[in-house]
């Protein structure tokens, strides 16, 4: 984003000392710089001669934040699908235990009709 330095203007003015160079807030000459996306793209503006520096810094911290972002969103997700494998792993248990109810039925139903065959048949 860095364009040509601005030059310093060598005219006087109308009382008598040389204009200035545009200062940046961080103290240095501002630079002319070009905007290279946008509605306003190819416009040329004054800028901080860090910018590019300032600008890379900035998208190192917004990757490290989308980083941490991401990481958090992982962690979450791992503790619910270890959930959802408990959840799994509880239904089958449920599943193995109402077969073994229904066995359990079946066998006291039989149970009960031969105690009660031995009662009529055997005196």
């Amino acid at each position: 984003m860095a364009g040509g330095r601005v030059s310093s203007r060598s005219s006087s003015n109308s009382h008598g000392g040389l204009y200035n160079k545009t200062k940046c807030s961080c103290g240095l000459d501002a630079i002319v710089q070009t905007v290279k996306k946008g509605q306003n793209i190819v416009s040329r503006f004054y800028g901080c001669p860090k910018w590019p520096i300032f600008e890379r810094d900035t998208t190192i911290a917004e990757l490290e934040m989308r980083n941490k972002f991401l990481e958090d969103k992982l962690k979450i997700m791992q503790g619910q699908r270890e959930k959802m494998e408990a959840v799994h792993q509880m239904k089958e248990e449920l599943s193995e235990m109402r077969t073994e109810l229904i066995k359990c039925s079946r066998n006291e139903n039989n149970l009960f009709m031969a105690l009660l065959f031995s009662w009529v048949f055997l005196p």
